[in-house]
């Protein structure tokens, strides 16, 4: 049986994001099979700042010092690149992924949000142009759920895209169902603390909930953005509300299983399909979150319960209700809980491998 050489090109954790946790898993994932080999070149910047899509100084000479290991692509059979969805995004593995087809190698690109389409059509001139003729070099192209997928259909033939859910970390999976006990509201938002996440649309309907004298307990955990961090500093200064910072391993399985709702009222532009949405079902939690990307494929009525963007209003509403129901929203747990059992980490990984070795 011939080895396949897979070159992993993209963001790997720290900072965690989707995509870099995403990538994190492939290798993990590989590593130990036998057919293939996976290597990888790690893209991730190192600072979190919400300036995607932006160019400057310090992007421009932290690529061009990745460029040096374009010779990792000589010796491989796949070239599999998780690009991102701006024009910098995507012309910055340009010459990886023309480099590449120089050599005739296979490149799948896997693109893990909602932004791609959008970004070619905002595009004019020359810029259309390279952006467009960069994309149609790639084989094949993945997206996170079916909704997703047109955002590669101007760049690849249908049947060249393919649809790879996320998932849920395998430490992350409750080895049994408990009941969890129901005496008041605890709150998770596990996510990047950005404006556009809806972190401060949260934060303004948990001050809402606590003038109502509803008890409740809410713990936020996620890299925060550089230029919301002396904002939310003023709301994790009380008593039910506080912030864990970024957090992984045992802790973020605690974190999990203490609580008994997620919120996620986000309407982020690159957003795909959150994996801690993913994550939060595995661990029954009811789900707030909007009717956003690919968010829909995974969440319905059954799952919890949607919101629309920007309206704190609304997730006080939700909340009121939840509060007046915890003990007889069990069936929505028992429905997460089942639900996530389709998104592990192995089913993601093969997937991905027989899209590699077809």
């Amino acid at each position: 049986m011939n080895t396949k050489k897979i070159l992993l090109i993209g963001p790997l954790s720290p900072p965690i994001t989707g995509n870099s946790l995403a990538n994190d898993i492939v290798i993990k994932g590989l590593t130990n099979n036998k057919s293939v080999e996976i290597d990888y070149i790690n893209t991730q910047f190192e600072v979190f700042k919400n300036d995607l899509g932006k160019i400057t100084i310090n992007k421009i000479f932290f690529f061009l010092k990745k460029f040096l290991k374009l010779y990792k692509i000589f010796g491989k059979d796949i070239i599999y690149i998780t690009p991102g969805q701006t024009f910098y995004g995507v012309i910055k593995y340009a010459p990886f992924i023309y480099l590449a087809k120089l050599l005739n190698k296979q490149v799948i690109i896997h693109i893990h949000g909602n932004y791609l389409r959008k970004q070619y059509d905002l595009l004019s001139g020359i810029k259309k142009k390279i952006f467009l003729k960069t994309l149609a070099k790639v084989d094949k192209g993945i997206v996170l759920s079916k909704s997703l997928r047109d955002n590669l259909t101007l760049f690849l033939p249908s049947n060249h895209i393919y649809v790879v859910p996320n998932f849920v970390e395998d430490y992350l999976r409750p080895s049994k169902f408990k009941t969890k006990k129901s005496e008041f509201l605890k709150i998770i938002f596990l996510s990047n603390l950005m404006n556009e996440k809806g972190v401060l649309d949260v934060l303004k309907a948990l001050i809402s909930l606590k003038k109502k004298n509803i008890k409740f307990n809410a713990k936020f955990a996620g890299n925060i953005e550089e230029n919301l961090k002396y904002i939310l500093t003023t709301f994790f200064n009380t008593e039910e509300i506080s912030y864990l910072g970024t957090v992984t391993g045992q802790q973020k399985k605690e974190l999990l299983e203490w609580s008994n709702v997620f919120i996620l009222p986000t309407y982020y532009k690159m957003e795909g399909v959150p994996i801690s949405i993913l994550e939060a079902m595995a661990n029954g939690n009811i789900i707030i979150t909007t009717k956003h990307a690919g968010i829909p494929d995974i969440i319905s009525d059954r799952n919890g319960f949607f919101v629309k963007s920007k309206l704190p209003e609304e997730i006080v509403e939700k909340l009121i209700y939840i509060e007046s129901n915890l003990e007889n929203l069990g069936k929505i747990r028992l429905n997460n809980i089942n639900d996530s059992k389709k998104y592990t980490e192995k089913r993601f990984v093969d997937s991905l491998l027989k899209i590699f070795t077809n």
